[in-house]
């Protein structure tokens, strides 16, 4: 089995390259859109089951935000909770039949290569790099609006060479961050999407089922942790000294 790490091109707009992931991030954003106007159209003082539903993960969360961030709950929530809902859709979606075994195939490098139609968005090392890129931005754009420019300067340069040193490991730690962000979210999906390709390619019927099953698990576990880690980031950096 060929190992893709980047996602497949299935077409052009122009110049412009149109991949099999860019193709389900477009569907996922869709779909959580249509849930969002359809579960806020006709909100009751008495909910119905799905406007329960929306409220109950809405609250779990926001409830979570307040007790590690506390008065920054209201700002930091919209993102957290963007990024859990996103992912897991994502996640989820890549499970359904159809992903990575519907497709066509072409010539590359003389090697005949098959290229899926649909791709899991997270086992594309782009998308994970990119959705931990934004959660670094936004918390070092929290960290400079609640600390100010001197003070955020201070938490990694000082005139003390004791300090200055620890400071400039605490700088290379944001860059780890990224990395380790990004990879633990496409390791386990990517992982995941190539054991249920090797399952399934081996037994077609009722043994893949409890490996699917187990995948549901992590793509929930991956969504829950990215949101938990930016939020801690977005907590711990934006706190001021002494606090």
């Amino acid at each position: 089995m060929d190992i893709e790490i980047a996602a497949e091109t299935i077409g052009h707009i122009g110049s412009f390259p149109i991949t099999n992931s860019l193709l389900v991030t477009l569907a996922t954003t869709g779909i959580l859109s249509a849930l969002a106007v359809i579960s806020s159209r006709k909100i009751t003082p008495i909910p119905s089951s799905l406007q329960n539903f929306w409220e109950f993960i809405i609250e779990a969360i926001y409830n979570l935000s307040e007790e590690i961030a506390h008065s920054r709950a209201k700002i930091f929530f919209p993102f957290v909770m963007t990024f859990f809902l996103f992912i897991i859709t994502a996640n989820w979606l890549g499970l359904l039949p159809g992903f990575g075994t519907v497709g066509f195939k072409e010539v590359h490098e003389g090697k005949q290569v098959f290229v899926p139609l649909l791709r899991s968005i997270n086992a594309d090392l782009n998308t994970t790099l990119a959705l931990a890129a934004i959660s670094a931005v936004a918390t070092h754009f929290f960290a400079l609006k609640y600390l100010g420019i001197w003070q955020y300067l201070k938490k990694w340069f000082s005139l003390n060479p004791i300090f200055l040193f620890v400071g400039i490991l605490e700088l290379v730690g944001e860059f780890t961050k990224l990395i380790s962000l990004s990879f633990r979210l496409f390791g386990n999906i990517f992982a995941g999407e190539i054991v249920l390709a090797t399952i399934a390619g081996i037994f077609a019927f009722v043994v893949p089922l409890p490996f699917y099953f187990l995948e549901i698990i992590v793509g929930f576990i991956q969504a829950a942790v990215f949101m938990m880690l930016t939020l801690v980031f977005m907590a711990l950096l934006s706190e001021k000294p002494g606090h």
